[in-house]
Formats: structure tokens, C-alpha cells, sequence
């Protein structure tokens, strides 16, 4: 289970092995190629992301298997010497996988915050296990995902998820940062 990501995107980047003829064809755009691959490939591999807890080392892989689609699509070998912004800028786009990972989880997190009741969601997410802990370093949770993203406090964002319209503002800010010149 600890190592569960990358086994899912190792798995799923076969998907893109079926998809050959498509990213080898010269006829096809590859503004098209890159469409086909946000629509066909990552929604497999990001499947059930919600549930994810995203370590570092997570995160970088996740970020290899965007730009090694990317450089399927472009005919990049790795031996080619072009860095990653060179092909980011060949192709047209930005870092987008990690960002619509962050979204679907905050997202989740908002809706699962706001409901009413006696749920055990909102329970598992807000409370703690009796007893006392293992020994050794705390495992990130997956709250400590939400939290390290937001900055907030988790008083600060049960308050903000009440508000369903500032939650989706705050979420796609969260997830879409704006680099600013200066």
C-alpha cells in the first residue's frame, strides 16, 4: 500500500503503449496528441487521487510520467539534451497533472466537510486514533497534504468549506497558482 502510486503509474503507463500508432503519426497535430493524452491517459493513471496521501517522492514521479508522455508526444529522447522547459514550451503547456491532483483532492476534501450529520468521512478526517502512536518519525497523512497546500489551519479550512462558493475560489487558487514577474 506504501508504494502504491507508483505502481498505479507504472501500470497505467502502458495505456500510453496502446496508444503508438497515435503518438508516432506525423499527421497529427500535436496539439492533438497532447489533448488525446489529458483526455485517454490521465484520467487512468490519476484514478481514485482523491484517496491518495502524495509524498515528495510521489510527486516527483508523477511529475516524470507528465513529461515522459510529453516527451512520447514530441519525439524527445531523453539522450536529445533538451531540458524539460525546452520541451514544456515545444509543446505549448505547463505543469498540469499535479496541479488537477491537488484540485480533485481539495475538492474532495471541501465535499466531504460540508456534509451534515453523523458521517464517518467527515468523522475519519477530523479525528484521531486512540491510543498512542508507533515509534519512529509520523508517516504524512493525508490531511497533512491539505494542510502543507493551504496553509491553513484545519479550524480555518472546516470554516472556509461551509461557503461553497469561496471553497471552489480558494481550490482553484490553491491549485492554480499565478506565477507573477517581480
Amino acid at each position: 500500500m506504501y508504494d502504491r502510486i507508483p505502481y498505479q503509474v507504472k501500470q497505467r503507463a502502458g495505456d500510453r503503449v496502446s496508444l503508438q500508432k497515435i503518438w508516432k503519426s506525423h499527421s497529427i497535430p500535436n496539439a492533438t496528441k497532447t489533448r488525446l493524452m489529458k483526455a485517454l491517459v490521465w484520467p487512468v493513471a490519476t484514478y481514485s487521487c482523491e484517496s491518495w496521501t502524495l509524498r515528495k517522492n510521489e510527486e516527483t514521479r508523477l511529475e516524470a510520467f507528465e513529461m515522459k508522455g510529453l516527451r512520447k508526444i514530441l519525439r524527445v529522447s531523453l539522450t536529445a539534451k533538451k531540458t524539460n522547459e525546452w520541451v514544456f514550451n515545444k509543446a505549448g503547456v505547463k505543469r498540469e497533472l499535479l496541479d488537477t491532483i491537488k484540485a480533485r483532492k481539495l475538492a474532495y476534501y471541501g465535499h466531504t466537510m460540508k456534509k451534515q450529520g453523523n458521517c464517518m468521512e467527515k468523522e475519519i478526517m477530523q479525528g484521531t486514533m486512540p491510543g498512542a502512536r508507533r515509534r519512529g518519525r509520523p508517516r504524512t497523512a493525508w490531511t497533512d497534504n491539505i494542510k502543507t497546500w493551504t496553509g491553513l489551519p484545519v479550524e480555518e479550512l472546516m470554516r472556509m468549506t461551509e461557503d461553497r462558493d469561496k471553497w471552489r475560489k480558494y481550490v482553484h487558487g490553491v491549485a492554480n497558482p499565478r506565477i507573477e514577474d517581480g
